[in-house]
């Protein structure tokens, strides 16, 4: 009987330095293992809408892998395709909304694809699934407060979380990446042992603060856009010129100036309203690349007849058809935001005002000076110079849209592109400069 009191006690020592030792190695690895390779969380993105809220999740693949095993991460780039549907049977399992938790939102899957994600300590990309959610609230309810319930991959794997933000929300003003809002995180309470759902309650939002900010964001475009802006000053080269044996001739005066400069804005401001709409409303969907590259095209073609004529008295269709392209890279913007029908109507046209405001300013910045530069013979100079910009540009961008690779010419010209106004000053300069130097002198006796 002692001997099996003594071995008890023994081992019961043994049991507890073991535990120390474990307790010990585990407080000087568990950093070190932390900080080499962190987990992966998942990002929880709201699109609010005045009848639906789109959430958009991003699940790293890894963690994803704990949950339904790593036979998903063979071939991870058509897992979407492979495991479709025990992936959308799993996913609407666990996620639901609801105002009232007796009678839930219906929730569906409107897309998944594979996306890569990194880790943030040591850039190394890992695949991710990025799925989009339907959350329809019942008659009755709106989209402003609820709550939302989410456990994917936490429910077996306690360490992980999810980070929500409200990437859009066009009552409240938020419709791009500069304006996301972070909300909270939805993760393991260890106090209850549970996942607690989140309640979502949104600031009161307007109609007002919708289109104004879709206004803004038509002025944010054309300012940053540096490809649109460049093929609408290129078309504006030659528009206080006349034709004369199919060379660039002399100022054909400031009725005439203007009449050319209308035709154009006006002719360009239609074709990309058309494709606005109806690339806006889901009429028709044109894949991006294809796009930017022929706008950097509409770049090189308007460079070339600002050299030498080709469309002579026909800018007005090249303005228009030109314009058709630039209006299904402004329409990309807008369907991003997820919005009903009804909001889309009232960005579509908001986003337009915006275009315009911005193209005003800019032509009225700068087209006083073209034409007090084009009575003059040096206006050649000027003309040929940024017709040669626009080629070097518009080919350096064909050639980045086409292969993927970025080239210098383009890293420099965005760099410059933020200095625009400094180039209209310069230009406000010159163009004075010129004109006092050409203006004949008057000999007082």
């Amino acid at each position: 009987m002692e001997a099996h009191s003594y071995f008890s006690d023994r081992q019961r020592k043994n049991w507890r330095l073991l535990f120390w030792i474990t307790i010990f190695a585990m407080s000087v690895l568990s950093p070190l293992s932390v900080h080499a390779h962190p987990s992966p969380n998942s990002i929880l993105l709201l699109d609010v809408s005045s009848r639906q809220v789109v959430l958009e999740a991003h699940i790293p693949l890894p963690e994803l892998a704990l949950v339904l095993g790593d036979e998903i991460q063979k071939t991870p780039e058509v897992l979407t395709e492979r495991f479709s549907s025990p992936l959308r049977a799993y996913l609407t399992e666990h996620i639901h909304a609801y105002v009232d938790k007796n009678h839930p939102w219906q929730v569906s899957i409107k897309q998944m694809r594979m996306d890569k994600g990194k880790y943030v300590d040591s850039n190394i990309p890992y695949w991710e699934v990025a799925v989009q959610f339907v959350l329809l609230p019942n008659p009755g309810e709106g989209t402003r407060s609820f709550t939302l319930q989410y456990d994917a991959v936490m429910h077996q794997v306690m360490n992980h979380v999810a980070f929500i933000s409200i990437r859009s929300d066009w009552e409240a003003g938020i419709i791009h990446a500069d304006t996301t809002k972070d909300v909270s995180v939805i993760g393991w309470n260890l106090s209850d042992n549970s996942i607690p759902p989140l309640d979502v309650n949104l600031d009161a939002g307007s109609w007002w603060k919708g289109i104004a900010s879709m206004i803004m964001l038509g002025m944010q475009h054309i300012k940053e856009g540096t490809d649109h802006l460049l093929f609408l000053l290129t078309l504006l080269l030659s528009a206080p010129l006349t034709v004369k044996y199919h060379r660039w001739s002399n100022y054909g005066g400031l009725r005439y100036s203007v009449f050319n400069l209308l035709k154009v804005v006006t002719a360009f401001t239609i074709g990309h309203s058309l494709t606005l709409l109806v690339g806006a409303l889901g009429w028709t969907r044109i894949p991006s690349q294809p796009v930017e590259v022929l706008i950097a095209f509409s770049i090189l073609i308007s460079a070339v007849h600002a050299f030498r004529p080709i469309f002579a008295g026909k800018e007005i269709y090249i303005a228009a058809g030109f314009g058709l392209i630039h209006g299904l890279a402004f329409a990309s913007i807008l369907t991003d935001l997820n919005l009903d029908t009804e909001q889309m109507a009232w960005s579509i046209l908001g986003f337009n005002m915006g275009i315009e405001l911005m193209q005003i300013f800019v032509i009225a910045m700068t087209m006083p000076w073209l034409i007090v530069l084009s009575r003059s013979a040096h206006y050649g100079i000027v003309r040929r110079g940024g017709a040669g910009f626009a080629i070097v540009a518009s080919l350096a961008w064909i050639f980045e849209r086409v292969s993927g690779t970025s080239t210098f010419i383009s890293v420099i010209i965005e760099k410059f592109a933020g200095h625009a106004m400094y180039g209209i000053g310069l230009l406000a300069v010159i163009s004075l400069v010129v004109h006092f130097l050409s203006r004949p002198k008057v000999n007082v006796v």
